[in-house]
């Protein structure tokens, strides 16, 4: 029998004391999209920063290819590209200087071309060099998106509320993006309040609702 790549292994959590959820358990193989639903409280992003290994549950594990996350460290978040529902951008570098930064510290050295293409694929053609303080926030989140344009080998993302501040072409624009990484074998996992949006049916994909 072969392994799933994401194990989600009796899960608990506790915030200030309230239990949020317990008991959660997921198997989710190589290419899948996992679609985790809820009211505000409901533990969603919890859940998120469980799987990338930022916050420990109460109780319960995480694994990677069978092994704790917790084990492998470094080498499972090479793997992995996470964004949280706040762009995390600092507003004194630029949109490109942003990007770099973000790569590397996800074990990446993109070129001055590769990080302008990805900017570009996001709408943001032109924009390379202006500082971020001066950006929309539907443009700065588009900043963090480019992440993703770049992260493609990686085999996980987890993306909480990426579509938010995202017009309908960049949410297009991303819907795209996401169904192509699911496709080439990747797992995503991601939050979104937005119904409406059209996720092909052929996509392989799993929903959990808090």
């Amino acid at each position: 029998m072969v392994t799933p790549a994401l194990q989600i292994c009796d899960l608990h959590c506790v915030r200030g004391g309230r239990r949020v959820f317990d008991g959660l358990s997921l198997d989710i193989p190589e290419g899948r999209l996992l679609r985790v639903s809820g009211a505000n409280g409901a533990g969603k992003t919890s859940l998120l920063r469980m799987i990338c290994g930022l916050l420990l549950p109460a109780r319960g594990e995480v694994l990677w290819r069978g092994q704790r996350i917790a084990a492998l460290r470094e080498d499972f978040h090479r793997q992995l590209i996470y964004l949280g529902h706040a762009a995390a951008l600092k507003d004194d570098l630029s949109a490109s200087e942003n990007l770099v930064a973000a790569a590397r510290l996800s074990g990446l050295d993109p070129g001055a071309a590769e990080v302008e293409a990805a900017l570009a694929s996001t709408g943001l053609r032109g924009h390379a060099h202006v500082p971020v303080r001066n950006l929309s926030q539907g443009q700065r989140r588009r900043v963090a998106l480019a992440r993703l344009v770049l992260g493609k080998a990686s085999a996980l993302w987890v993306l909480d509320e990426p579509f938010n501040a995202l017009d309908a072409a960049a949410s297009a624009w991303l819907l795209q993006l996401v169904s192509g990484q699911v496709r080439r074998g990747a797992i995503v996992v991601l939050t979104s309040h937005d119904a409406d949006l059209s996720w092909p049916d052929t996509l392989p994909q799993l929903e959990l609702a808090l």
